[in-house]
């Protein structure tokens, strides 16, 4: 009898100490568990399939395994996106990283830098009608090309004409409004529009211009070092909360290598969050990002994300020929690779 109110007794203490530990774990846990962050993200233009593999980290929950509460918006234009950014109005904001060069030469900019580089190359370029007597760069000598106010493709113009040996008096530009660019190519108004390769030419294809009579004339394809569009951080943000900027760079990546994989699925995200929008337009843009400024051979040696610092300082001495700096930067003003994961955790699988 008393070795069986012996063995009730331990087992009931036994009991106690798991149920205790139990509960210690569970206290824990709970102190431990980080609160999610709230990151307010600027697009610096309407949307478009380019930005899916942001939506996609979005819905496929990489954000919210980084404890991230992801909020996006919309600016007129890089410059307001980065004003936004450096007022701390935006915590991290999606801009072409050749206008936050030039935004850091004002006079008290605040030290805003690019912490992930989305377009590998930058989109700019001349969308042309071979039917017009234009197939090279050089062919645009005596042509008209509309170009719609502040086009970013213009402040690179300059210098990739003397560059090409084109007279640059010799081209005339029609100022326009965005919406009529490409109608007015279509028309035959024009020679040829400025503009995004991703976004002109397959709105021309869409407006029934016959794709052969097309010709993309790619800035990169023509000597222009520019990179494209990259996430720029709040410098006040990223001293607080670095662990947040690093896990939101996780997740775009892991919504870029979603992208990769189901193109479709990523056109059709962006294109539901568009109005009115047209998923098979968008797979289209989406396929051209890819390949043109995403992928490219940098990025399958190098992983996505990074840059080579050599490459943009010379895209900063491009940009000089036509901008007169204060003071130029040099590379390590303008991105930051801390938030960056590793380059195996960045290559493309």
């Amino acid at each position: 009898m008393f070795e069986f109110k012996t063995m009730i007794l331990r087992g009931l203490q036994a009991a106690a100490i798991a149920l205790a530990a139990l509960s210690a774990r569970g206290v824990t846990a709970a102190e431990t568990a980080a609160p999610s962050t709230a990151i307010r993200f600027t697009f610096d233009r309407p949307i478009d399939a380019s930005m899916a593999p942001f939506f996609l980290a979005a819905k496929d929950g990489g954000f919210s395994a980084e404890r991230l509460n992801v909020a996006f918006n919309n600016a007129a234009g890089s410059p307001e996106a980065l004003a936004r950014v450096a007022k701390g109005d935006s915590d991290l904001a999606l801009v072409d990283i050749n206008e936050l060069i030039r935004f850091r030469d004002k006079d008290d900019a605040a030290p805003v830098k690019a912490v992930f580089v989305l377009f590998n190359r930058a989109p700019y370029a001349i969308v042309a009608r071979r039917s017009r007597g234009i197939q090279l760069l050089p062919d645009l000598d005596g042509k008209t090309v509309g170009v719609a106010d502040g086009d970013l493709s213009m402040r690179l113009w300059p210098a990739l004409a003397r560059q090409n040996g084109i007279n640059v008096p010799h081209v005339k530009f029609h100022k326009i409004s965005a919406a009529v660019r490409e109608p007015i190519l279509s028309a035959g108004q024009v020679d040829a529009v400025a503009g995004f390769s991703y976004l002109s030419a397959v709105n021309l294809r869409d407006r029934g211009v016959p794709g052969a009579d097309l010709v993309v004339l790619r800035y990169a394809d023509y000597g222009c070092e520019a990179y494209g569009f990259a996430v720029t951080v709040n410098p006040a943000f990223a001293a607080a909360k670095p662990d947040a900027v690093k896990g939101f760079v996780r997740a775009l990546i892991s919504g870029i290598n979603a992208t990769v994989k189901e193109p479709a699925r990523a056109a059709n995200e962006a294109a539901s969050r568009i109005e009115d929008g047209d998923r098979e337009l968008e797979l289209s843009r989406l396929r051209t990002v890819l390949l043109d400024n995403i992928l490219t051979d940098e990025v399958k040696r190098n992983g996505l994300g990074g840059l080579d610092p050599a490459r943009l300082d010379r895209s900063i001495d491009q940009i000089a020929r036509d901008f007169k700096f204060r003071k130029r930067p040099v590379a390590a003003d303008i991105f930051d690779d801390r938030f960056l994961p590793p380059v195996a955790a960045r290559l493309i699988n």
